[in-house]
């Protein structure tokens, strides 16, 4: 198993009447700054609703999510929800908590495929580049680790031409490729969060000194299926922020696979010093 595999790993202890209910154990690996990495705790949220929807032709197609406090390292439960089954898509909540507290909160549309002929979605196309990217074989791994980087972020590799956090750039955008360290026998929606999470928001690029920004909101649409994916293959990743004020601000992520994206992700921050 991965080390995200392992970090994210939930143990059902009940199910019942559309509820069920996990138990795990966040290890200490996994910090960042005072609590546990923002896409791990949304990826618990995830395993635990994609894991309570018996239908496994369904699958995760959008997930809300929001970081209520810092969840620590140590014992914590998932509760989830259905919400409502229809013929062909499920609605479904979940919990994460830790000594009976709320830590954090998600929502799942979990559908299966639509057979419609013909099909009315388009197919998107290539991402313009930002700025010349070389081939991910060619781009410098970054040291995004302690201490200069949080905790987590040693279980993932980080490959960019730039731009860096604390830079100064004139404009909040980030973009390299990111892949798990020890890559899993195959991904899944849990560890495609994580991997949409990993990466530093872009406010830090324009920025000239540290500084802290922390998730307080998370959503994102997962367009193509994680197990159809190669993991020892890192996924192009791709953000910008769209506007702020009051010291919150909102950027928006991409993680794609050659031509094809794989998930969208909009996310909410707080920026706290």
């Amino acid at each position: 198993m991965s080390a995200f595999e392992l970090a994210s790993a939930l143990r059902l202890v009940e199910s019942e009447g559309g509820r069920s209910r996990f138990e795990g154990d966040l290890p200490e690996a996994w910090l960042q700054g005072k609590g546990a990495f923002g896409g791990l705790v949304i990826g618990l949220l995830a395993r635990g609703l994609v894991s309570s929807e018996e239908d496994r032709s369904r699958t995760l197609r959008s997930l809300n999510a929001d970081l209520i406090a810092s969840t620590q390292p140590g014992p914590f439960t998932v509760e989830v929800a259905h919400l409502r089954r229809g013929s062909n898509v499920s609605f479904l909540e979940a919990k994460l908590l830790q000594n009976g507290a709320l830590m954090a909160r998600g929502a799942a549309t979990m559908a299966s495929t639509r057979e419609v002929a013909p099909s009315a979605v388009m197919q998107a196309q290539p991402p313009p580049a930002l700025e010349p990217q070389p081939p991910w074989t060619e781009a410098p791994v970054l040291p995004v680790e302690p201490p200069a980087g949080p905790v987590f972020a040693v279980n993932y590799e980080y490959r960019s031409s730039g731009p860096y956090p604390f830079s100064g750039e004139t404009r909040p955008y980030a973009s390299g490729w990111v892949r798990e360290r020890e890559p899993p026998a195959q991904l899944d929606e849990a560890a495609i969060v994580g991997l949409m999470d990993a990466w530093w928001p872009t406010s830090l690029t324009v920025a000239t000194r540290p500084r802290i920004a922390v998730t307080v909101g998370f959503t994102m649409q997962l367009l193509k299926r994680p197990a159809s994916l190669d993991p020892k293959e890192p996924l192009y990743y791709r953000a910008h922020a769209v506007g702020g004020g009051d010291n919150y601000f909102v950027e928006f992520r991409e993680l794609w696979s050659g031509g094809e994206v794989v998930a969208l992700n909009q996310q909410t921050f707080a920026m706290l010093t």
